[in-house]
């Protein structure tokens, strides 16, 4: 059985483009978490606040960030994308959160073969009302459960790519060391 997080080759046009595996369908309620032993999803929770994910929210095979996950990845297009589906995407900007202590990084991209969204190249290109909508998100969907975060503001893609090829090196660098 493929695991969707060691066995995915992340892409050969990193840190620009890459492979994402889709967790969590835009529009979506519910949050699924990789389950690192098996590779499937795990249903996490359903969100406690009248929100939705707004983007298709998942990661980047073979990357380990600084709160231990694979890097976390929105993924903008047209449609919500089944769980566990491959896309490729291309870097847009990141946004970064501090949740429990640990910086969260978030990589904003777009799926590269929606021509909706395939001309964007930077977050700033977009409505700035949608990259609201998605900072808004996670500032507000721990508020219920009694937990908040710090979200920073969405940057540039030159920010996303050393934070790309560091959760890559990362990965490589615990993988040698024996971790699964």
């Amino acid at each position: 059985m493929t695991h969707a997080w060691h066995d995915v080759t992340p892409g050969e046009k990193l840190p620009i483009e890459f492979t994402a595996v889709i967790e969590i369908p835009r529009g979506s309620s519910v949050k699924y978490e990789l389950d690192k032993e098996t590779g499937l999803l795990r249903l996490d929770r359903m969100l406690h606040s009248a929100v939705y994910y707004p983007a298709n929210y998942g990661f980047i095979p073979q990357t380990l960030a600084e709160d231990d996950d694979p890097l976390d990845v929105l993924v903008l297009c047209q449609e919500p994308v089944d769980p566990l589906t491959l896309v490729e995407a291309r870097a847009i900007g990141l946004m970064t959160m501090i949740d429990s202590g640990k910086k969260d990084h978030k990589v904003l991209a777009i799926a590269t073969h929606d021509p909706e969204f395939n001309p964007f190249y930077e977050a700033s290109e977009l409505p700035p009302h949608r990259l609201s909508m998605i900072r808004r998100f996670f500032q507000d969907y721990k508020i219920l459960e009694g937990k908040s975060v710090e979200v920073d503001d969405l940057t540039s893609a030159k920010t996303a790519f050393p934070v790309i090829l560091e959760s890559l090196e990362r990965y490589s660098t615990s993988r040698r060391r024996g971790f699964r």
